[in-house]
């Protein structure tokens, strides 16, 4: 194998490799290495997918591949801070469907690979995106803006290696791993995992059972209460959290094992092709689905509606990697600003692969019986009130059809 890249790099150089201990990167390593001499520190940035053992687990492989150094940077709470959280305030689904989970840990995981390479005087930035995806743009736009004039290599698009011709690079060079969990492309992050496989290459295909990293073993219902304050998930059935990360986390030991969250996601990409992805997302879907519940209830018509309209290209802007555009700091400063009064609780039922949501209590609830019940007597005003307001309410449409019919 030859790299089919145009490099200025010499034997020897330092660089920076995304790392995450799965089929791209692990190939990444030793083409790096044995191929190219290159030296290479691999960095791992955990938003939430691994455990401390998975972690341990993925830096002993980085090692045995033969990197230089290995780094594993903690960006759970951060990555909410930065993101997650305007998600959502902004009850963020893309194409009604997908909570963003890749989209949005693939730009907090680019900005802290950009910065680790920064701090080490890397030569270069790798990635083992390949050129059919989203993560090859997002990652390549964060690389370019924050470390500019440093080198992207991305072996497995511009070799447009399959991920049959890696395992048998690997295998050839003894590597040691699981290379039939290969078959499935699996990132797990704090706001859902995704999964791909021969299954979601084509328009028609549903993933087996054993696909998804979350089996279900609960059956019947339970209830869970939800308690936001300004916005934020701090408590699940009376329990409280310190972080939102933390509730988002219990949430989905508890509806996880349901089934809840399971999804294909059908999507436009960056570059202009459409594509399938598997996805699950228990705790994700019941948030958000709860957060907008509860909005609906505190605020008013007008701030729903604009919401709408700016977290959807809030979403859409996320999704194509533009995370570093001010506009984004301004959208997210109206949406903090909307969540003032978006605290309360909410009753949601889970049963296995659904769950329903039961209803809200908040002191700010704007269907409150002191100002009267839809559909029934009103104590806020009167019958001639309304009828005034109905006239002056359609006066101008009633001057325009006037208009309209005496010039005919």
């Amino acid at each position: 194998m030859t790299n089919e890249q145009p490099t200025t790099l010499q034997k020897g150089d330092a660089v920076v490799l995304g790392f995450s201990g799965g089929l791209d990167t692990s190939f990444c390593v030793k083409y790096l290495t044995e191929e190219n001499g290159y030296e290479v520190h691999s960095v791992i940035v955990n938003t939430g997918g691994f455990s401390e053992e998975e972690l341990a687990a993925i830096e002993k492989h980085a090692y045995t591949l033969g990197v230089k150094s290995h780094t594993t940077v903690n960006a759970v709470k951060s990555y909410y801070d930065s993101i997650i959280k305007y998600l959502v305030y902004g009850n963020v689904l893309k194409n009604n469907t997908y909570p963003l989970s890749v989209s949005a840990e693939r730009l907090s995981q680019a900005l802290h690979i950009a910065k680790h390479a920064k701090k080490l005087k890397a030569k270069a930035v790798v990635h083992g995106s390949t050129g059919a995806g989203n993560d090859q743009v997002r990652f390549d736009m964060i690389f370019h803006i924050m470390i500019p004039g440093v080198e992207i290599i991305t072996p497995i698009r511009d070799m447009k290696l399959s991920r049959e011709a890696e395992i048998e690079y690997l295998k050839g060079k003894g590597v040691e791993m699981n290379f039939a969990k290969a078959a499935y492309s699996i990132n797990k992050g704090l706001w859902g995992t995704s999964v791909g496989g021969k299954e979601t290459l084509n328009s028609k295909g549903i993933l087996p059972e054993e696909a998804w990293p979350t089996q279900v073993t609960k059956t019947g219902s339970e209830e869970v209460k939800l308690h936001f304050e300004k916005g934020e998930l701090k408590a699940v059935n009376d329990k409280n959290f310190v972080h939102p990360t933390e509730a988002i986390q219990y949430l989905q030991t508890i509806a996880g094992p349901y089934g809840i969250g399971r999804d294909i996601h059908v999507g436009d990409t960056i570059i202009g092709i459409k594509g399938r992805v598997g996805f699950e997302a228990a705790a994700p879907m019941v948030i958000l689905k709860a957060h907008h519940a509860l909005e609906k209830h505190v605020l008013t018509k007008w701030q729903l509606s604009w919401k709408d309209q700016l977290a959807q290209f809030y979403g859409n802007w996320l999704h194509e990697g533009q995370i570093l555009d001010p506009v984004m700091r301004d959208i997210e400063a109206y949406l903090e600003s909307s969540q003032a009064h978006v605290t309360g609780d909410v009753f949601v039922q889970l049963l296995p692969y659904r769950f329903q949501l039961i209803g809200i209590e908040s002191k700010y609830d704007l269907m409150s019986s002191k100002f009267g019940k839809y559909g029934e007597m009103n104590s806020g005003w009167t019958g001639d009130d309304v009828r005034g307001f109905s006239k002056i309410f359609g006066n101008q449409t009633s001057i325009y059809h006037n208009i309209k019919e005496s010039n005919q």
